[in-house]
């Protein structure tokens, strides 16, 4: 057999050549080195045979990403090896041990496990510091393929192996892996020996899990474990999660007093106080203005509707895994609405439509509901009721371009407002084959393309995502980058033919027919609730004076500046800006801590020397620090923050 090389070169091997045979052939010290390969673009560790002709790269550690991949998955599975030693120490035997499945993922890995008696958190060093005894011992990892009986009868005693086994096609080779006296089903890729792991690694939590995430499955005890090729990118890591700890929008929320979630009210239902409220209120209006300025509508849509206009749009029953179950009402059914789009369909229909009346774009702020699991619930970010920031464009196909180069714009603009600068773009297409899908293939072929185009005329660095696709139409994601590293899938755009065509919209053309409008659908925001959350974390609190729902306070020295601070607050208020005294009777040092802790961007000190020449003491929180100024004229400051929360600096 031959296989081929990076550089094109073709090698000559044996019938049933590993990787590690193609290294050697290659020079002992690439057989040193190797850690694992690709072939014809998989990855495969070395002892696995390579398929005849294949592209092959040797994966050494000059390989970061490929590498990381293959040592995360063997550290799982010395984890689940040290998981056993770990109970055998208690009396326990190996078959008093299942074990779910145990992928690796982003930074890590994690193993899923039905235990004699629960892990605790604090069992976690005991767990690592048998991970690094088996890691010293240098054990080599072995493959061995086996038929399904075999694969059944070595897992006889593990319900979830044998689930799992059940399942594959009896004509597919079963893979069990082993190092040490540890043996589990598993497809690989894995590192040759154990003690070629890296030791930049750390268990991090337990918590539960759905076996297969079926909420009618067993529960499962999950372990997490992180893993890096060095031991500076784990400290860097560790450093980021305690900053994000720090930045927790759940933890913020309650400090800064801005949402609470209560249990008496539901899960996954946040109730915004107060200060969330200002901060809501602010966003709606920065994108309310946008919207004027490009001549969107404004629209209020109830919070159920009849079912058959979910069955209409096809919503019902392509989400039902997401919507909560119908209502009956005389006779009638209604649902709790999951999107806003059916309601716009409908508004757009509620008259006729010349083609001159078109672009017409409806805007709406409205509430949806969705049913999530409620281990998947997470303050703000993963909710059962949220307001989307929604607009549907009703447009003729000469049009559509145009009108979506706007929207992109729009979005583009959103983002930058908020300092979230590092965006990925991810046109979302239909997954090939797939059944999952609504409307004529045309049309999606026609709609792909038109997004494809748009992002292509305006320079727009973009990736194609077989599968991402909203059911009735392609989309193009914006994935922001936040402050701490993390993605976040925010504004979306979708370009659809088949909501018209499912509800029989039309307008009148020049040449007096009917003919079928294209519908844009547009949230730059994606929802209010996910939006503020990554918003609280992207700040860590400290808000810009626009955005901040406490703005200003007003320290006066003493009692008896009480009431020209009060003066003051209040000809802010009559400007239009947020202001309080803190007439309390805390020493003026805790006065000022309590509002440091408060995150409010703007404190003014007043004592008599204030108050004789009507000027103020300004301390400012500022990303780069604080920022102090004396004998401020309290006129001047008034003029520039006034403009400051005008143009949203």
């Amino acid at each position: 057999m031959h296989v081929t090389l990076p550089d094109g070169k073709q090698l000559d091997l044996p019938q049933g050549a590993t990787a590690l045979d193609a290294a050697r052939a290659i020079g002992p010290r690439l057989a040193q080195d190797a850690l694992a390969a690709t072939a014809n673009g998989d990855l495969v560790d070395l002892m696995s045979p390579l398929p005849e002709g294949a592209n092959i790269t040797l994966v050494t550690k000059k390989n970061p990403a490929d590498a990381a991949a293959v040592f995360r998955h063997s550290l799982g599975h010395v984890m689940s090896q040290a998981v056993g030693e770990f109970y055998k120490a208690k009396g326990y035997g190996p078959q008093d041990i299942k074990r779910g499945v145990g992928p690796a993922i982003e930074n890590g890995w994690y193993q899923d496990f039905d235990l004699p008696e629960p892990l605790r958190e604090e069992d976690l060093p005991e767990i690592e510091r048998i991970m690094r005894e088996i890691i010293g011992q240098g054990l080599d990892f072995s493959r061995r393929e086996v038929s399904k009986e075999e694969a059944l009868a070595q897992f006889a005693y593990d319900p979830y192996k044998e689930e799992l086994i059940r399942e594959l096609p009896d004509n597919e080779p079963i893979t069990l892996y082993q190092q040490g006296d540890y043996v589990d089903l598993c497809r690989g890729p894995h590192f040759p020996n154990t003690g070629k792991l890296p030791p930049a690694f750390k268990l991090m939590s337990t918590s539960g899990a759905y076996w297969r995430g079926n909420e009618k499955n067993p529960i499962l005890q999950r372990i997490y474990g992180v893993a890096f090729a060095t031991q500076k990118e784990l400290d860097e890591y560790l450093a980021r999660l305690e900053e994000a700890k720090r930045r927790d929008h759940r933890r913020l929320g309650k400090e800064l007093e801005l949402f609470t979630i209560d249990p008496l009210v539901g899960k996954g239902l946040p109730l915004w106080l107060p200060n969330g409220t200002i901060l809501r209120e602010e966003l709606t209006r920065f994108l309310r203005e946008q919207q004027f300025q490009r001549d969107y509508q404004g629209v209020v849509t109830p919070n159920i509707g009849n079912l058959d206009l979910w069955r209409t749009s096809g919503h019902y029953p392509y989400y039902a895994d997401s919507q909560f179950d119908p209502i009956t009402v005389d006779d009638e059914q209604y649902m709790l609405k999951p999107m806003n789009c059916p309601f716009h369909v409908r508004i757009y229909a509620s008259k006729p439509r010349s083609y001159r009346d078109l672009p017409v774009r409806l805007a709406e702020f409205g509430t949806v509901y969705r049913y999530e699991q409620s281990g998947e619930l997470n303050g703000l970010t993963r909710v059962r009721g949220f307001t989307q920031d929604d607009a549907h464009l009703f447009v003729r196909p000469d049009q559509l371009k145009k009108e979506f180069l706007d929207v992109l714009d729009l979005t583009v603009l959103v983002l930058k407002t908020f300092g979230m600068n590092e965006v990925r773009f991810r046109v979302g297409v239909r997954e090939p084959g797939s059944d999952k899908y609504v409307g004529d293939a045309a049309h999606w072929e026609q709609a792909e393309r038109e997004i494809i185009e748009a992002a292509d005329e305006v320079g727009l660095p973009y990736t194609v995502e077989p599968g991402d696709a909203a059911f009735y139409g392609p989309k193009l994601d914006f994935v922001v980058k936040d402050v701490l590293g993390r993605e976040w899938q925010l504004g979306t755009i979708q370009v659809d033919y088949n909501l018209p065509e499912r509800f029989d919209i039309t307008y009148v053309g020049e040449d007096g027919q009917d003919h079928r409008p294209v519908m844009i659908h547009r949230a730059p925001f994606g929802s209010l609730e996910r939006f503020v959350g990554i918003l609280i974390e992207h700040y860590g609190g400290d808000f810009p004076l626009w955005l901040a729902p406490r703005q200003i306070v007003i320290i006066p020295i003493a009692d008896r500046h009480n009431a020209f601070a009060e003066t003051l607050a209040n000809e802010f208020k009559a400007a239009g800006l947020r202001a309080e005294v803190d007439d309390s009777t805390n020493r003026m040092n805790a006065k000022v801590r309590n509002a440091e802790l408060s995150k409010i961007p703007v404190m003014l000190i007043v004592g008599d020397q204030e108050e004789a020449r009507r000027e103020v003491s300004v301390r400012e929180r500022t990303p780069e620090g604080h920022k102090e100024r004396k004998g401020v004229d309290f006129a001047e400051l008034l003029r520039e923050l006034q403009e400051r929360y005008r143009t949203r600096a």
